[in-house]
């Protein structure tokens, strides 16, 4: 059921919109859900991922290969993935010598254990935080 005039629930519109978004549109698209103790601290649900944080895998295939938290290696707007520490697998291409890839993951199968903190990090933290309250 259709509840916004303003807003559509076409599906194919929809689909278009997420893949066609801009890169600060798919920076928010792409957040990831915090811990419950970083919950408790920030008052804060979910923030976007970046390099720098710290997190553990909670769904999929990769869950079973890492149990202790891994670190953010690359988020990789385009691809709407993010590329984690100790993820990877050997590729082998004939007549070349084999090399280490990682494995993309969404960062829906995320979740943050460790916050990346800077400056302007720590505000946006402190804004959101107070509109929850």
């Amino acid at each position: 059921m259709k509840y916004s005039n303003s807003v559509t629930s076409d599906r194919r519109k929809n689909r278009k919109a997420h893949f066609t978004a801009p890169s600060h549109v798919r920076r928010v698209i792409m957040s990831a859900p915090l811990s419950k103790d970083l919950k408790e601290k920030h008052g804060v649900n979910a923030v976007p991922i970046r390099k720098g944080d710290e997190v553990i895998v909670v769904r999929g295939l990769i869950k079973k290969q890492t149990k202790a938290p891994v670190e953010v290696v690359k988020v990789y707007r385009k691809k709407y993935c993010v590329y984690l520490k100790d993820i990877s697998r050997q590729r082998n291409r004939a007549g070349q010598p084999t090399s280490e890839v990682f494995l993309p993951v969404h960062p829906s199968n995320l979740v943050i254990t460790k916050l990346y903190m800077n400056g302007d990090r720590a505000k946006m933290l402190a804004l959101k935080g107070k509109k929850q309250e």
